[in-house]
């Protein structure tokens, strides 16, 4: 489900990609990025001078793993693999993986440009990641619960999209910033002529393209439960109603990756201390103080 979720942004992006440049969206437009894989699983890495092969590969490889291993906890038409009882802290631990793992490929292969977009994405993450950790603490203050599908229960009547909206932006935000596309693309900027992916050719440049789109997709699946109900409505199965939401999510998500502008990354950490860190502190009070009165 996962991989189908990922390959439906790609072929929306490339779509809008196509309409933007002027030219006709046709299918052949919109599996074009999917036509370089089978080159890029035989294609050979590239050899630098005293890279550090094995952290290397290691990064690469839990950029794509950590996205996966995310959807664990994630309730699908209200069952999930793992229904932990600790679902929230999971999937904010295989997010924060992704820094550890965005860091070494661009450490491993000991080169000036992979290198500072590797230092790009640890300061994009200290801008993202604590207003994101209030977003998701104000989800589980809301239902008393760390359990992602008690969370989606606790929204009968009244999604936490609805009375949480800063929370719920700010999720969404935080999304684009993990998988670093669209406005959140800096570690991998032109400027760096791919930052991050400047080294990486073959299967391992294809396996960091891929956890992009996979943490796009797990991100879009996560926000369902979090903020918008689970499966919860009327007149399909839950199943149904999880899948169109997820589906609602990830074409926004995806407009957002195409239409909005690259932002810096010390524009990005000043902005949020100031503006989104004392906003998303307010926003976790409020179902604080629900919870205190009821």
């Amino acid at each position: 489900m996962l991989l189908a979720l990922a390959g439906l942004a790609v072929v929306g992006h490339a779509a809008l990609e196509a309409r933007d440049a002027g030219r006709t969206v046709s299918p052949a437009t919109m599996v074009r990025p999917f036509l370089g894989v089978p080159g890029a699983l035989v294609a050979q890495p590239r050899r630098l001078p005293a890279p550090d092969v094995l952290l290397w590969r290691a990064g690469v490889v839990t950029v794509p793993v950590a996205a996966v291993l995310s959807t664990l906890v994630i309730p699908f038409g209200g069952v999930a693999v793992a229904d932990l009882s600790v679902g929230v802290v999971w999937f904010n631990a295989m997010e924060v993986l992704t820094w550890g793992g965005l860091w070494l490929a661009g450490w491993g292969p000991n080169a000036a440009f992979s290198l500072v977009g590797g230092y790009r994405f640890l300061a994009q993450g200290l801008a993202y990641e604590l207003p994101m950790m209030f977003a998701l603490i104000s989800t589980a203050t809301g239902a008393q619960s760390l359990r992602v599908s008690d969370i989606a229960a606790a929204q009968h009547g009244l999604w936490y999209a609805v009375w949480m909206p800063v929370a719920f932006v700010v999720y969404l935000a935080g999304v684009l910033a993990f998988s670093f596309l669209g406005p959140f693309a800096y570690p991998v900027g032109r400027d760096l002529a791919g930052g991050v992916l400047s080294e990486a050719a073959g299967a391992d440049r294809l396996l960091i393209e891929a956890g992009r789109w996979l943490w796009l997709a797990a991100g879009a699946a996560m926000a369902v439960p979090l903020f918008l109900g689970g499966g919860a409505g009327p007149g399909m199965p839950a199943w149904a109603w999880s899948l169109v939401k997820t589906l609602l999510v990830l074409a926004v998500l995806v407009v957002a990756v195409r239409r909005l502008p690259v932002i810096r990354a010390d524009r990005y950490v000043e902005f949020a201390w100031v503006v989104l860190i004392p906003l998303t502190i307010v926003q976790v009070l409020i179902p604080a103080l629900v919870d205190l009165n009821r």
